[in-house]
């Protein structure tokens, strides 16, 4: 037969979502669900492969009590074909990542990151999967962000950007894709922008024919086309699973047909796996038992709809950490904040959920030059993309950004203008400090200079539960602390 026909069911961003959810009386989501999607469709179509983009890991009780083994345990059972490193893989450690690897029973692929020392790469770089004699080869590329979680572990490095990505896939397209190789992908975790970047430095005659992303939580209508190569990306979670249905000429040894789809994922398109509803209530019930008692309770239900403007959750969290602080100002990355409700009673689950990196908060000084600086560095525009790290601010902060002439045009606190001398203590958590630099645009050997930075508290939660325990009905209120116009 001259044509065959491959499906391609890819996910990513799972971040813990493995529970299902009541979506207006449907249920939605969850790892039973989408398992049952993936076998009915294996069961339908002779040749289908289940790639997973990155970010399996982080968001749920589930995923951090076992800190991501109980995730490789229940994504064996989803039997994905291949899988790549997000930078959320890296969370609980390098060499906990490694002993991770071992314990799936599916590939995990990445091709630039590696050991600076010997430039030994850490992880097999690609896979050629077989359907119907047809070779299909995967590489993984992983987004640079990964960087920022592997400060501490100086040998590790990856290719810091998408130019040096792209000379990579055509290094192991050159030496690893043949006449055999009917269909090349690329399986990355950079951001849909980047992505779109990326294929277009993909020399045609590399052969690459697709890109499945992840990273930036992107929800495709349809399918992008950069350079001749499709992009798709399947948003976050599990309440939806990417389709690609490809038709290929074994005559011309070519794609001539390319069709994408986003499928949800609910009772009308899925069926239960009650295997795997079985492993999730057996992790569920020992987590419970841990966790499902009341911390608190707010006024009413918080939101955080996004994290690119000021939101409820994120001035109540930067507020929390900064009241009857030896610190005058708060700025919390918005990406710690992980739920988009909390609210009005809270368990010590969704707190543990909603903010996962209970790392170290770091103090120091800046001057009001220098915070006149990271503000403006803050604001430009890439972070409206969702590719760079927002914040929350404390109560006292305001500032006005104007984006069609990237200015910044007020800057105050407490009701004062800041001034370029005027000194301000702040507070950032481990992740910030460690990356202050290119989060900031600041080199932070000036701002050590002001007083050397000192750690203030261990572990963020700590900090939240006991404040949830000691002030009931807290409430908060988007106020104009950061106003963008244009």
């Amino acid at each position: 037969m001259a044509k065959k026909h491959i499906v391609i069911l890819h996910s990513n961003d799972m971040h813990g979502d493995f529970l299902p959810e009541d979506r207006d009386g449907v249920e939605t989501g969850g790892l039973a669900r989408l398992s049952g999607y993936v076998k009915k469709v294996r069961a339908r179509e002779d040749n289908v492969i289940y790639a997973i983009a990155g970010d399996m890991f982080r968001g749920s009780i589930i995923d951090s009590e076992y800190m991501g083994l109980s995730t490789i345990d229940l994504v064996n059972l989803l039997e994905p074909d291949v899988a790549c490193i997000g930078n959320h893989e890296v969370d609980y450690g390098l060499g906990h990542l490694l002993f991770l690897e071992k314990c799936a029973t599916f590939p995990i692929i990445n091709a630039n990151m590696f050991i600076t020392m010997n430039n030994t790469r850490l992880f097999t770089p690609y896979i050629n999967i077989e359907v119907d004699g047809m070779r299909i080869l995967f590489i993984g590329i992983l987004t640079e962000e990964v960087l920022a979680s592997t400060k501490a572990e100086k040998i590790v490095g990856t290719f810091v950007d998408v130019e040096e990505a792209a000379r990579e896939v055509g290094i192991i397209c050159d030496n690893y894709r043949t006449k055999a190789t009917d269909i090349t992908i690329l399986l990355t975790h950079i951001g849909i922008e980047a992505d779109r970047e990326l294929a277009s430095l993909i020399d045609p005659k590399w052969g690459v024919n697709l890109i499945i992303g992840g990273h930036s939580h992107t929800f495709m209508d349809q399918m992008e086309v950069v350079n001749d190569i499709p992009i798709v990306q399947a948003g976050c979670g599990t309440d939806q699973i990417g389709r690609l249905d490809l038709e290929y000429n074994t005559w011309h040894s070519k794609l001539t047909d390319v069709k994408w789809q986003c499928v949800p994922i609910n009772d009308e398109t899925a069926p239960t796996d009650d295997v795997m509803a079985q492993m999730l209530s057996r992790y569920q019930n020992e987590t419970d038992a841990k966790y499902r008692r009341v911390v608190g309770r707010l006024a009413r239900k918080l939101t955080h709809p996004s994290r690119i403007e000021e939101t409820e959750l994120g001035n109540l969290y930067a507020d929390m950490l900064q009241d009857e602080s030896s610190f005058e100002l708060m700025i919390m990355g918005t990406g710690s904040i992980r739920k988009q409700e909390l609210g009005p009673l809270i368990e010590y689950q969704d707190m543990v959920e909603n903010t996962p990196f209970d790392d170290t908060l770091w103090m120091l000084k800046v001057t009001g030059a220098q915070l006149r600086r990271m503000v403006t560095h803050i604001m430009r525009d890439d972070a409206w993309e969702g590719h760079t790290e927002f914040y929350a601010f404390s109560q006292g902060f305001h500032c006005v950004w104007r984006k069609s002439t990237h200015t910044l045009e007020e800057l105050t606190f407490h009701g004062e203008d800041v001034r370029d001398d005027q000194e301000i203590t702040i507070a950032l958590q481990n992740y910030h400090f460690i990356n202050f630099d290119e989060f900031f645009g600041v080199p932070i050997k000036d701002v050590k200079m002001n007083m050397r930075p000192r750690a203030v508290a261990s572990a963020v939660n700590n900090i939240f539960e006991e404040y949830f325990a000691t002030h009931p009905g807290l409430d908060a209120h988007v106020e104009g602390r950061i106003v963008i116009l244009d």
